[in-house]
């Protein structure tokens, strides 16, 4: 049986913030502490696998509607310890039917963080659940810590 869908106006299905679509970004923290990668690198991983996920998606109606209101795409950027960590989150993802993309830079083929493309919130949060958000130190105050 299908379910019958209650109306929504134009705007609203354009809207992803309406449908509730997250894009999950998973970074591996490692990175950062024990292999000393800049932010800004680690930063350019995610940016790199988004876009990767927009291109490889751009004809699912999910990223369709997701892409089709800028200003209210919703991200959840997440923190994962090791590489090991981040490949066996992707193949729970691929056992789940998640489309993702797992980026792995080149040339040094390191794998360094995953993006999915957008998901009702609802289908995918409890593959995420044991995740925290992602923090870093906040350089400033490390400086004035320190006395530098």
């Amino acid at each position: 049986m299908f379910q019958r869908l209650k109306p929504i106006s134009v705007q609203e299905a354009m809207s992803g913030a309406t449908l509730g679509l997250v894009q999950y970004v998973v970074v591996r923290t490692d990175l950062m502490t024990s292999l000393a990668w800049s932010v800004g690198a680690v930063i350019a991983q995610a940016c790199h696998a988004s876009t990767a996920v927009a291109h490889l998606y751009h004809e699912d109606q999910n990223m369709q509607r997701y892409l089709a209101d800028l200003d209210n795409m919703h991200k959840v950027v997440l923190g994962i310890e090791s590489e090991t960590k981040l490949r066996n989150l992707s193949e729970k993802l691929n056992e789940a039917f998640i489309d993702h993309k797992l980026w792995i830079e080149q040339p040094e083929d390191t794998p360094t963080c995953l993006v999915t493309k957008p998901y009702p919130k609802e289908e995918v949060s409890r593959l995420f659940k044991k995740l925290k958000l992602l923090k870093m130190d906040n350089p400033s105050s490390s400086r004035e810590s320190t006395g530098n």
